[in-house]
């Protein structure tokens, strides 16, 4: 393991409620997977919530309440302090789909092709926008004016632009394949990849593309986006980062041959990244070049997040791990016993992650 200098974080700054809170699917629109606060040195586990199917979603904290999905068809809202279920929503199929909270509604997606919207207090529909497939990615969201967009992608081929305020579509943005990940955010532009192999660069205001990036084969996850890079795994092998402004690989990063499916956490100098070689990997920002690697003993197709000096990662291997950023050295772990695909949440002190087994479990100080 190489050693380098520790690195201070920005706080994520949340579209509602405070500068702690994790109000979507990594943390903020660029997708950087960077938390405020701080973890305990040795988390306990505060509460579990049990749902009826497994928890592929990932967590939104907000205002002392978790939002999450779950594959028995319900978003869930619950108490941050000791996980008492608020309500429950039943959608029309699984929700692997990430809530996004926004403008005191939960925005996300299922199965059933819908994108829903929701009263964040009580869980009433607002509205709902139908795609022509079903939606895994997380929903993101841009503000222009006074006008406030939601943008999803879907099975359908397409990137999907609605308002916010009606439920009515802004534009549609058509490409050759699935879309898995959740498209990235900032600067006016919607960065995403899909199954045509391609980096999409979108301009939000109207849906036109401003350039397209071959990625050299599918990516499944989402791309993350740091000082016009765009950070990101594919399925041949490789993690890539690409210069938005030139449009081709500013350098690309590839060990053993095994996908890289986890969407990355991006800090000031460090890319962190899982990938189906059971290996948690950091490489410096710049250039791409290995510091340090993490081996699980499963798949890590879940997305780790940076908080401060840490980085918290799952595994198929049914444990959750925290590790030094400086180093990759363990310094806590937690048996869940079933596959973790649900990325990590970090808010106010706290750890929120679902799991296979179907339950959400919250970690925090004793």
């Amino acid at each position: 393991m190489v050693a380098a200098s520790l690195v201070t974080t920005s706080l994520a700054v949340s579209p509602v409620g405070r500068a702690q809170d994790w109000p979507m699917y990594r943390g903020g629109p660029e997708l950087r997977g960077i938390a405020g606060g701080s973890l305990p040195d040795k988390p306990v586990l505060l509460w579990r919530f049990k749902t009826s199917g497994p928890v592929k979603s990932s967590a939104a904290v907000v205002n002392n309440r978790v939002f999450i999905g779950s594959s028995d068809g319900n978003v869930y809202a619950l108490k941050l302090a000791d996980g008492h279920k608020l309500w429950s929503f039943k959608t029309g199929g699984d929700v692997e789909s990430s809530p996004l909270v926004l403008q005191e509604k939960v925005f996300t997606g299922a199965s059933d092709g819908f994108l829903y919207a929701l009263d964040a207090a009580s869980g009433a529909l607002k509205w709902k926008y139908e795609t022509g497939d079903k939606i895994v990615g997380a929903p993101n969201w841009d503000k222009k004016g006074t006008r406030t967009s939601v943008l999803v992608g879907s099975y359908d081929f397409k990137l999907h632009c609605i308002d916010t305020a009606t439920g009515k579509s802004n534009w549609v943005y058509e490409t050759a394949n699935y879309i898995n990940g959740s498209p990235a955010v900032a600067n006016g532009q919607a960065v995403f990849g899909g199954c045509d192999g391609l980096l999409h660069v979108i301009e939000v205001t109207d849906g036109h593309q401003i350039r397209e990036v071959p990625a050299g084969a599918y990516v499944p996850g989402s791309v993350a986006l740091a000082n016009g890079k765009a950070f990101f795994g594919q399925y041949d092998n490789r993690f890539l980062c690409i210069d938005l402004q030139a449009g081709k690989i500013d350098w690309e990063f590839k060990d053993r041959n095994f996908p890289y499916i986890a969407s990355p956490a991006v800090s000031e100098d460090r890319v962190v990244f899982g990938g189906e070689d059971k290996l948690l990997h950091c490489v410096k920002r710049v250039d791409g070049s290995s510091l340090w690697s993490f081996a699980t003993r499963g798949k890590v197709d879940a997305s780790p997040v940076i908080c401060r000096d840490r980085v918290v990662a799952g595994s198929d291997d049914g444990h959750l791990y925290i590790v030094l950023l400086e180093s990759g050295q363990e310094v806590w772990s937690y048996e869940i016993g079933q596959a973790i695909n649900s990325s990590p949440a970090v808010a106010q002190g706290r750890l929120i992650v679902g799991s296979d087994d179907g339950v959400v479990y919250c970690f925090g100080a004793k």
